[in-house]
């Protein structure tokens, strides 16, 4: 999600935004860790964790961190790693510092996935939970850019998120899902093209029906060394 200029204005209870806030509108963000927990995600957010492989001296940008829970538990999991959340989002991020106080070696900023403000090859891991469909299609090649310019070759990119081989057989809210614009983008084969296309090897990890969202597809894009 970028600070140049927005692909899309969102309205959020009267405030226009150019994101997707995670909740999807400001006045329910205050409810948003209790729902992320009814939905099952903590499991999520730990199977992503252990996927990453994350190691000492680590550098982890979380990309559309939303309120930290996976920067958080990341840091919580692998104290020795430095990780930084960004989000465009600045209520969201304020309840993740918050969620950080005490800890050291994590921060959190302002930034778009479109364009992030970090140095060529500065991270080592780059997570994304969740954050993929709230994207515009004509977003997603910047970002997925941009994710493989912040990496340092031989880092990889750990994504999660709905869509995937999803299909009517995975029940009503893959149905629901599916219909949605947000989410259609992210359906077969779309992700691991967009990852390919902008220079990653790319392969699906793993992928579970999900109550709530229809199913959750897990990918792993590695930057060659």
């Amino acid at each position: 999600m970028t600070e140049h200029r927005p692909h899309s204005a969102l309205m959020a209870f009267g405030k226009r935004h150019d994101y997707l806030p995670g909740a999807g509108r400001d006045i329910f963000l205050p409810g948003y860790d209790l729902m992320a927990r009814l939905l099952g995600m903590n499991k999520v957010y730990e199977a992503l964790i252990a996927q990453a492989d994350l190691a000492d001296a680590h550098r982890v940008l979380e990309i559309g961190c939303g309120t930290g829970n996976v920067s958080t538990r990341a840091k919580r999991a692998h104290p020795t790693v430095e990780v930084v959340g960004a989000d465009p989002d600045p209520l969201a991020l304020r309840r993740a510092q918050r969620k950080a106080r005490g800890l050291t070696g994590i921060s959190f900023g302002r930034a778009y996935a479109q364009k992030l403000p970090y140095a060529d090859g500065e991270f080592d891991r780059v997570l994304s939970s969740m954050m993929l469909h709230h994207l515009p299609d004509d977003a997603k090649p910047d970002a997925a850019a941009e994710i493989f310019r912040v990496l340092r070759p031989g880092g990889s990119l750990h994504l999660v998120d709905v869509g995937g081989d999803m299909s009517a057989r995975d029940g009503l809210a893959a149905r629901r899902m599916m219909r949605s614009h947000h989410v259609a983008g992210n359906l077969g084969d779309a992700i691991p093209r967009l990852l390919r296309t902008a220079g990653f090897d790319c392969s699906e990890v793993a992928s579970h029906r999900q109550r709530f969202t229809g199913r959750l597809t897990y990918y792993r894009a590695t930057r060659p060394a």
